[in-house]
């Protein structure tokens, strides 16, 4: 079945669904499988990645929500028992799926509650904003059953939350709570369980009130002071710097300040 960016919000995916809202420019994609606490099999990582390739190509939609069903998890983590099926040589390549949200173009938001644990988190945090209720309890525990993260995680908590945090976690298992993991940086913002959905909401808004392509070359000048030294990442953004320039968009934006109105982004 060839899927089109339409048919992707009508799609069975493997216990995900993706629901866009066009008046609010956003794409929701849900985890769901609350029975088993929206655990994540190897079809859902590649679907996933799936998904992102063709929301991302959407262009009513500006910003990316992905969540889990019901209010006990994000996800739990991964199905373990699948692992014993796979051949070592496919669970190396697994990282590329869960890193959909950092290489799309548009800001995406996790919105997590409660078990997020494996790669739940390691999808967490290949995302842009993680806006946490105080449920919200953050684990690698692969070190329990004799293995490490696969898809990111050692990687990425380094980056964020850095090394000896990453060490104090991911070595001994441990389960950081939601205040813990926003003092870590782990987080953006912990918020109480009932005000978790208005939040995200507010956050999503507030995103698509920016230019899309300024807000894509930004992500992608941010991603890239990841990779290399400083000297590069200077060049980098110097070239966006001067190449957003030429945008009517950054016209626009520079009219509406002195004309004192709203800008009106189109993207080009």
């Amino acid at each position: 079945m060839q899927i089109t960016n339409q048919t992707v919000y009508e799609t069975q995916w493997d216990h995900i669904r993706v629901e866009k809202n066009k008046e609010k420019q956003t794409a929701t994609i849900i985890l769901d499988r609350p029975e088993k606490m929206n655990t994540v099999s190897f079809i859902a990582r590649s679907h996933l990645s799936e998904i992102f390739d063709h929301v991302n190509r959407d262009d009513d939609v500006r910003v990316i929500v992905i969540k889990g069903a019901g209010d006990k998890a994000f996800t739990s983590g991964g199905d373990i028992r699948g692992f014993l099926e796979r051949h070592p040589e496919e669970l190396s390549y697994l990282h590329k799926c869960v890193a959909a949200p950092e290489r799309s173009p548009k800001p995406v938001i996790a919105q997590l509650q409660g078990y997020t644990f494996g790669v739940g988190m390691e999808i967490a945090m290949a995302c842009d904003f993680r806006i946490a209720s105080d449920t919200t309890l953050l684990a690698l525990p692969e070190i329990n059953l004799g293995m490490i993260p696969g898809s990111g995680g050692t990687q990425r908590v380094a980056r964020i939350a850095g090394l000896g945090r990453a060490k104090d976690m991911i070595m001994r298992a441990r389960r950081i709570p939601a205040e813990e993991a926003y003092q870590w940086g782990l987080v953006t913002k912990v918020v109480p369980q009932a005000e978790l959905d208005a939040e995200v909401e507010a956050l999503a808004a507030e995103l698509t009130r920016f230019s899309p392509l300024a807000m894509r070359v930004l992500k992608q000048v941010l991603n890239a002071s990841q990779e290399g030294p400083l000297s590069a990442g200077l060049e980098i953004e110097g070239y966006a710097y001067g190449m957003l320039r030429s945008t009517s968009d950054f016209r626009e934006g520079v009219e509406a300040f002195y004309e004192k109105r709203k800008p009106n982004f189109t993207g080009e």
